[in-house]
C-alpha cells in the first residue's frame, strides 16, 4: 500500500492513542478494555509499519513532514518528521507497549481502564518525543510522558516503597528538564539570530543545517548533556532506575529500559546542536560512557535480584551507546541506533519474562528461585536465549550492534575500547551466574514448583521478539540500509567541521 507525502500519517499515528485513551472510558468490564488497548496499539503498529514501507531510504533529509503554525509570535510549530535517525523507533514503541498490555494482561486487577487509559497517554507522548522537529514541541512530550509514568508507578507498583520511587522519579526528572529547557532556548535564540531575519529559531530541520561559532555551543552542548544524562541514565545520575525496576510496575520497567529516551535526545539534540565542542569534548563522551559501562557492571555481578541485576546491567549497555557516539564515525552512529532498537527487542523482552516470572513466583530474589527451568522450561529457554542476545552473542542482533559499537569505540579511544571489552567478559560473568543460581538446581520454593509455564499469548509475543533478534542478527542490512544514508548525514554534521 502507498500513501500520498501529503497525508498526515505521522498524526495518525500519534494521535490515534490519544482516540483509544478516550474512547476506553466507554467500556466498563475489564476484558474489553484491555483488548480494546490491544486493538488500538495493533492498528498503530500497522500504521508504522506503512510509514516504514513507504520511507526512502535514498532520499536525503525528513519525509512524510507536516509543519503547521502553532505559536506564531515566537515561531514555534507543531511540526512532525522521520529521517533514518527516529524511522524505527515508532514501531519499535509500539512493539513494546503490546508487550507491555500482554504482561498486564492477569495483573492488574484495580481501576483497569485508569490503568490502561495512562498507557496509552504515555505511548502518544513518547510517540511524540520521537516524531517531534520542533524543539519546543519536543520538549512538550518530554514533559507530558512524565504525568503517567507517575501515577503507573504510584498507584500500581509493585514494591512497599511504590510512592517513594515514583516521587523520586518525578523529582529528578522535572529538574532535569530544565536544563534541557535552558539548552533548547540558547539554542532558539543563537541560532535564531544566524538567520538575515533574526528572532527565534526552534525548527529542527533548519537548525540541523547551520553553525554557531564555538564559543556559543558550549552552553547547549553542556546543558543538554546533563538534561539527558539523567535520562540515559549515565553514572552517577542513574540512581532512579535500579529503584524503579524494584519499586515501579513491571510495566514501567519494560519500557524504561526498552525506550532509552536520554540517548535518543543526545543523538537528535545535543550533538548535532553543538557539533564542533562536541567533537572538542569527545573524552568527556567516552568517560562517562566508560564509567557507566564499568559501574553498571561491577553493580549488577553484586545484585541477589534479578530485576535489579538488568536494571544495572541496562547501565552497563547504555554506557557502550555513549561511548560509540563519541566516537562521531558511522560504526558508532549506526551501532548505536542499532543498540538502541536491541533495547526495545532484548532488553523488554527479558523484563517482560522476568516479569511473567514475577506474577507467578511472587518474587524475583535468587534466594527465592531455583529449579525454575524443571517447572517452567519456556520460560526459562527464553530467558537464557533473550540474555545471551544481550551479551551480543551470535547470530542474534546484539552481536551485530557491539561489534560495531567495539569497532568505533577501538579506533577513536583504544583504551575505553579495550575496557568496553572488559566489561563485555563482566556481563558474561554476572549474566550466566545469575541466571545459573535462578534458573538451573533444586527446586526449594513451593511456588515454582506449583508454577505454570508460559501462556500462549506470552508464548506469542516473545517468539516474535525472538524471530525479529534472529531475523535482525542474519540480515542486519534490513536496519542498516534504512539508517545508512541519514547516518552518514549525522556523521557528516558533527565531523566535517
Amino acid at each position: 500500500m502507498t500513501l500520498s507525502g501529503d497525508f498526515p500519517l505521522l498524526s495518525l499515528i500519534l494521535l490515534l492513542p490519544l482516540l483509544g485513551a478516550a474512547l476506553l472510558w466507554l467500556f466498563d468490564d475489564r476484558k474489553p478494555i484491555r483488548l480494546f488497548t490491544l486493538t488500538v496499539l495493533l492498528l498503530d503498529l500497522v500504521l508504522a509499519l506503512l510509514m516504514v514501507g513507504s520511507f526512502d531510504s535514498a532520499l536525503l533529509g525528513f519525509q512524510w513532514v507536516e509543519k503547521y503554525t502553532w505559536i506564531p509570535g515566537l515561531n514555534i510549530h507543531y511540526q512532525l518528521g522521520v529521517d533514518g535517525i527516529n524511522l524505527l523507533f515508532i514501531p519499535a514503541t509500539l512493539l513494546l507497549f503490546i508487550g507491555v498490555v500482554v504482561s498486564s494482561w492477569t495483573v492488574v486487577s484495580s481501576q483497569p481502564r485508569l490503568y490502561y487509559t495512562l498507557l496509552l497517554l504515555l505511548s502518544s507522548s513518547i510517540l511524540g518525543i520521537f516524531l517531534a522537529l520542533d524543539t519546543l514541541l519536543f520538549f512538550l512530550f518530554w514533559e507530558l510522558s512524565l504525568i503517567p509514568i507517575y501515577f503507573l508507578i504510584a498507584l500500581w507498583g509493585i514494591g512497599p516503597n511504590r510512592r517513594s520511587a515514583a516521587n523520586h522519579y518525578t523529582m529528578i526528572m522535572f529538574a532535569s528538564g530544565v536544563p534541557i529547557l535552558f539548552g533548547l532556548l540558547l539554542s532558539a535564540f543563537h541560532y535564531g539570530a544566524q538567520l538575515e531575519q533574526g528572532g527565534l529559531l526552534f525548527d529542527y530541520t533548519i537548525l540541523s543545517t547551520i553553525t554557531l561559532p564555538l564559543e556559543l555551543q558550549g552552553g547547549i552542548f553542556l546543558l543538554l548533556l546533563i538534561g539527558f544524562a539523567f535520562k540515559t541514565p549515565l553514572f552517577p545520575l542513574h540512581t532512579w532506575l535500579p529503584n524503579i525496576t524494584m519499586e515501579g510496575p513491571i510495566a514501567i520497567a519494560i519500557i524504561m529500559t526498552g525506550l532509552k529516551l536520554g540517548a535518543y535526545g543526545l543523538i537528535r539534540f545535543a550533538l548535532p546542536l553543538a557539533p564542533e565542542f562536541a567533537q572538542q569534548y569527545h573524552w568527556l563522551l567516552a568517560g562517562l560512557g566508560v564509567t557507566a559501562l564499568l559501574y553498571g557492571g561491577v553493580a549488577a555481578i553484586n545484585q541477589t535480584n534479578l530485576r535489579q541485576m538488568l536494571g544495572y546491567a541496562s547501565i552497563s549497555h547504555i554506557g557502550l551507546v555513549v561511548l560509540g557516539l563519541s566516537s562521531f564515525n558511522l560504526m558508532g552512529i549506526e551501532g548505536a541506533i542499532f543498540q538502541l532498537i536491541n533495547f526495545t527487542l532484548i532488553s523488554a523482552g527479558l523484563f517482560f519474562l522476568i516479569g511473567a516470572l514475577h506474577h507467578r513466583i511472587g518474587s524475583t530474589d535468587i534466594t527465592s528461585l531455583g529449579g525454575v527451568s524443571s517447572s517452567m522450561p519456556l520460560l526459562a529457554s527464553f530467558l537464557f536465549l533473550f540474555g545471551f542476545a544481550s551479551l551480543g552473542v551470535p547470530p542474534t542482533s546484539g552481536f551485530i550492534a557491539e561489534f560495531l559499537l567495539l569497532m568505533s569505540a577501538l579506533q577513536s579511544h583504544t583504551g575505553a575500547g579495550l575496557a568496553a571489552l572488559f566489561a563485555v567478559v563482566l556481563g558474561a560473568a554476572y549474566l550466566i551466574s545469575s541466571f545459573r543460581k535462578s534458573l538451573m538446581g533444586v527446586i526449594s520454593n513451593p511456588a515454582v514448583a506449583d508454577a505454570i509455564d508460559l501462556l500462549p499469548r506470552e508464548i506469542r509475543y516473545i517468539a516474535l521478539l525472538t524471530l525479529l533478534i534472529f531475523l535482525l542478527g542474519l540480515f542486519p542490512s534490513l536496519l542498516l540500509n534504512l539508517i545508512e544514508n541519514s547516518s552518514i548525514s549525522w556523521v557528516e554534521r558533527l565531523s566535517s567541521l
